[in-house]
């Protein structure tokens, strides 16, 4: 694989970054429940897809990324041969946002982040109706993540579902079965048992990124069916589910079980690979890590579903997603529409996308399809994982994103409030703040900040 691991972290801070928020006045203005014009909603072409005719322009994200979608794109010609598509590279984070707002040279469609989907509604089409064949077979998660007002703006593409990586020899060293780790009580259980082992082990990695670090802590609220807000944007940090996350953090911290080092940088590789971390808890492309930046380790970590919160309880969450969007000043919106209905819901359309490629010989690894019909765990999209000794990683992965839970969209000041729960976060990491303060100041300053001034 071609991309650098470090490139997905990268990706997504620039997805729900500050950059793209610039804008933050026009933003509150369009968010959910703002005041602008009703949507408009788009219906599908009538004509068959050798008839259908016409051009769209369609963005995406350069690198290896829209190498893949590029060639997928030429089965659709195959298919459509009546539709001349203009694949461009655009630094949509920069870009599609203000195109939006101003409504001129807007593509037909777009890649987009969920973060942002919910706070540019107002631009988008409503995709309800065409979306509505395939509602039942697509992952809750991503029609909620998509959802605004009961209506569905983005056409769902990636499932990025969290997962346990783990050394295996370690484990089995320390007389640690993989699959007895349950529940994240387990999982500290487990890591005292390792560390009695190896004093010099710091188990749990923990991440020193706040961005990265409150993108993780709405993975693990994700797997208890709850998020920073509910879908009318009120505030649930004060809940539950994020004290006993915050709580199982301080518990780590204060044993010694962590090793709190920035996402796949020098520190972070060098402390994987020396045996010092044995526990990442983590999105599915973390493979990126043994794959590309790992050398003494190469073959020797699995992935394993997360464990629970709470007995029987889902095994897995979300940690970022992106989706397509069809501005609603689009010249072919419904040829736009036709793309990514091939792509996200159409055989060949998604094999072309996850199979093995010119990009990635095994096929994309990364994230995993939300269509549930493409999630067969005996037909995989990608090939085993040498750098993970073999393992199917596929059907792991399909296996705990069965599980992940429906969400709510999510709100447009969701990167801002990182300069307050993200750096929270990181102090109770430290050691510096307990759960309630972390839950008590930043909840005070998102309310005051960025709900209250929307």
């Amino acid at each position: 694989m071609s991309t650098p691991p470090i490139a997905r972290r990268g990706f997504l801070k620039g997805a729900l970054g500050v950059g793209a928020l610039a804008a933050t006045g026009s933003l509150a203005a369009c968010a959910p429940g703002g005041t602008g014009a009703a949507p408009s909603k788009l219906a599908a072409p009538s004509a068959s897809a050798s008839s259908v005719k016409g051009e769209i322009t369609i963005w995406n994200r350069s690198g290896d990324l829209f190498k893949v979608f590029d060639a997928a794109i030429g089965k659709f010609r195959a298919a459509y041969p009546g539709v001349t598509v203009n694949h461009q590279a655009v630094d949509i984070d920069a870009k599609l946002a203000n195109t939006l707002i101003s409504g001129t040279g807007v593509p037909d469609g777009s890649f987009w982040d969920d973060a942002k989907i919910g706070g540019q509604a107002e631009h988008l089409f409503d995709l309800t109706d065409l979306i509505a064949p395939y509602r039942d077979r697509t992952a809750p998660y991503k029609l909620s993540v998509n959802t605004v007002g009961g209506k569905i703006y983005g056409v769902p593409w990636d499932l990025d579902p969290g997962l346990l990586w783990y050394r295996e020899d370690i484990l089995e060293d320390a007389g640690v079965d993989p699959a007895g780790l349950a529940t994240y009580d387990d999982l500290v259980t487990a890591a005292r048992t390792v560390k009695e082992k190896d004093p010099t082990t710091k188990p749990i990695h923990l991440d020193k990124d706040p961005f990265l670090g409150q993108l993780w802590l709405e993975m693990l609220a994700n797997q208890q069916g709850t998020s920073l807000t509910d879908a009318q944007g009120k505030l649930r940090l004060d809940s539950a589910e994020y004290r006993r996350i915050l709580t199982w953090i301080e518990t780590a911290v204060k044993d010694g079980l962590v090793t709190h080092v920035p996402y796949l940088k020098p520190a972070d590789v060098n402390t994987l690979d020396s045996g010092q971390q044995v526990f990442v808890p983590w999105a599915i492309w973390w493979s990126f890590a043994p794959q590309q930046l790992l050398k003494r380790t190469k073959g020797k970590w699995r992935a394993a579903p997360l464990p629970a919160w709470t007995p029987g309880g889902a095994r897995s969450g979300a940690m970022g997603g992106s989706s397509f969007v069809i501005p609603a000043k689009a010249k072919n919106p419904e040829l736009a529409w036709l793309l990514y209905e091939f792509l996200c819901f159409k055989e060949p359309g998604y094999t072309a996308v996850y199979g093995p490629n010119d990009v990635y010989p095994g096929g994309l690894s990364t994230s995993v399809p939300s269509f549930q019909p493409a999630l067969d765990p005996a037909k995989p999209l990608f090939e085993p994982i040498e750098a993970l000794g073999g393992q199917d990683l596929w059907k792991v992965a399909v296996e705990a994103a069965a599980t992940i839970p429906a969400a709510a969209p999510i709100p447009w000041w969701w990167a801002q409030s990182v300069d307050y729960l993200g750096n929270n976060l990181q102090r109770l990491m430290e050691g510096k703040m307990t759960p309630d303060q972390v839950i008590a100041e930043s909840g005070e300053k998102i309310q005051r900040n960025l709900i209250d001034r929307s």
